[in-house]
C-alpha cells in the first residue's frame, strides 16, 4: 500500500481526529499515486495515522477511513463501516422513512452520502476514493437493506474537483414511477432522478418541526421554498396562508404536489420567481412568519466576503417583511460561515432593517447528518429563531 509522510509539524491536526490530509502538508509519497488509491498515512516520527485514499488532482490530497492498519479494499470493511452507520441511526433516530444513512465525514467514510427515501437509496460518490470502491459500496448497501433500487446522484459539482465526470446513473433496481416518502408525517413526493442534492434536503427535518406553536393563525411566507417542506410543516401547524418563492419552476410544481398530497392545498400558494427580486417587489407586505432557507451563497473561502454581502441583504429584505411582533427563521448551510458570523450578520440586518430582534432559539442539522467536533466543516447548517420587534 501506497505510503504517505507528513511534514514535520503538520500532523496536529490530523492527530486530533480530522480526516483530511492536504497536499501541502505531504512530505514524501512512496509507492503508486493514481486517483483513489488506498494510503497509509504517517507522521514525520513514522507514527501511523490512518488509512484513507488518495488523489493527486484535489487540494484534499487523503482522507482517512480508519485509524487502524488494515484494508479499505475489502468487502468486509464497508460492510462494517455502513453497519456502525446504521446502528447509530437506529440509536439516536429509531426507525424513520426518510433518512441520510450516510453523512460523508461524520460516520467515518468522507466522499459518500446515502439518502433513504423509502425503499430507494440516493447515492453520491463525490471523490475518486469512493468511486473507485462504487461496486463494494453498492454490494454492500443491498446486503444491508436490500433496497429496491440505488440512484447514483453524481452529478455534483464538487466531482470536478476530483478529476470525475458527472452523471446521473441508475446502480441497482427499478426506480419506481414516483418515489414517495414521509417526513413528520407529512408525505412527500421525491424525485431522485433530478431533484436537487439527493432528491430532498433532509438536514431541515427537526427544525421544520420547531414550527409548531408559532405559526398558528398567521401568514408565512416561505422564501427559496423548493419542494415545499417548511410551507407543508406550516400549514400543518395551523397557518392561515403560507406562500413559497423559488426561482425554479420544477421545485415550485413540485411543492404544489405536496401540497395536494397533504389536503393543504386551499392554504398554499407557490410562486416562481427569483427570492432577492420578489422581496423588492413585495417591499412593505407584512407576514407573521418568514422563513429564509436559501442554497449555500459561499462555495469556496474565496467566496466569503461576497457570499457575507448575500446574506446581510437578503435577511435585511426578510426583516423588513415580518410584522411587528412575528417570527423570522433564517438559515445558512455554508459551512465556511460559522456561526458567530452568521449571527453578527443577522444583527447588522436587523440594524439596517431598523428592527429590534431577540434571539430564541440556535439549532443545526437534524441527528442523522452527524458533526465531528474534531471537523469543524461537518457542522455545516445554522438555523436561527428570532423574535422581530
Amino acid at each position: 500500500m501506497t505510503r504517505i509522510t507528513l511534514r514535520r509539524g503538520h500532523d496536529r491536526r490530523v492527530r486530533g481526529g480530522h480526516p483530511w490530509i492536504f497536499s501541502n502538508e505531504i512530505d514524501s509519497l512512496d509507492g503508486p499515486a493514481e486517483p483513489g488509491a488506498a494510503v497509509e498515512i504517517f507522521a514525520a516520527d513514522g507514527q501511523h495515522l490512518g488509512t484513507g485514499y488518495y488523489n493527486p488532482h484535489s487540494l484534499i490530497a487523503a482522507r482517512i477511513l480508519t485509524r487502524k492498519t488494515e484494508s479499505i479494499d475489502t468487502p468486509e470493511f464497508f460492510l462494517n463501516s455502513l453497519r456502525k452507520a446504521l446502528e447509530y441511526r437506529q440509536r439516536v433516530c429509531g426507525s424513520l422513512e426518510a433518512l441520510r444513512l450516510v453523512h460523508g465525514e461524520g460516520d467515518g467514510l468522507p466522499g459518500l452520502v446515502v439518502d433513504r427515501y423509502s425503499d430507494v437509496l440516493s447515492v453520491q460518490l463525490l471523490t475518486a476514493g469512493m468511486e473507485r470502491r462504487r461496486a463494494a459500496i453498492v454490494a454492500a448497501l443491498r446486503e444491508l437493506l436490500a433496497p429496491r433500487a440505488i440512484v447514483g446522484r453524481n452529478d455534483s459539482a464538487s466531482r470536478e474537483l476530483e478529476g470525475l465526470s458527472r452523471q446521473v446513473e441508475l446502480l441497482h433496481g427499478e426506480v419506481p414511477e414516483t418515489v414517495a416518502t414521509v417526513i413528520n408525517g407529512l408525505r412527500f413526493a421525491v424525485d431522485v432522478m433530478a431533484g436537487q442534492k439527493t432528491g430532498l434536503f433532509l438536514d431541515q427535518r427537526e427544525n421544520c418541526r420547531r414550527l409548531e406553536g408559532l405559526v398558528q393563525g398567521s401568514e408565512v411566507l416561505d422564501l427559496f421554498c423548493y419542494a415545499g417542506a417548511w410551507s407543508l410543516h406550516a400549514a400543518s401547524y395551523g397557518a392561515k396562508q403560507v406562500t413559497g418563492v423559488d426561482v425554479s419552476a420544477a421545485a415550485v410544481g413540485q411543492a404544489r404536489e405536496n401540497s395536494r398530497r397533504n389536503h393543504v392545498e386551499e392554504r398554499c400558494r407557490f410562486i416562481a420567481a427569483d427570492v432577492f427580486d420578489f422581496l423588492r417587489e413585495q417591499r412593505g407586505r407584512r407576514f407573521g412568519t418568514v422563513i429564509l432557507d436559501p442554497p449555500a451563497f459561499i462555495k469556496s473561502r474565496k467566496h466569503l466576503e461576497e457570499g457575507k454581502k448575500g446574506y446581510l441583504t437578503v435577511n435585511r429584505r426578510a426583516l423588513e417583511m415580518v410584522a411587528p411582533g412575528g417570527i423570522l427563521v433564517t438559515c445558512s448551510c455554508s459551512h465556511h460561515l460559522d456561526r458567530a458570523t452568521f449571527l453578527s450578520l443577522i444583527t447588522h440586518a436587523a440594524q439596517q432593517a431598523r428592527r429590534g430582534v431577540r434571539l430564541v432559539e440556535m439549532r443545526g442539522q437534524a441527528a442523522d447528518h452527524p458533526a465531528l467536533p474534531a471537523c469543524p466543516e461537518t457542522d455545516y447548517l445554522k438555523c436561527f429563531v428570532l423574535y422581530v420587534e
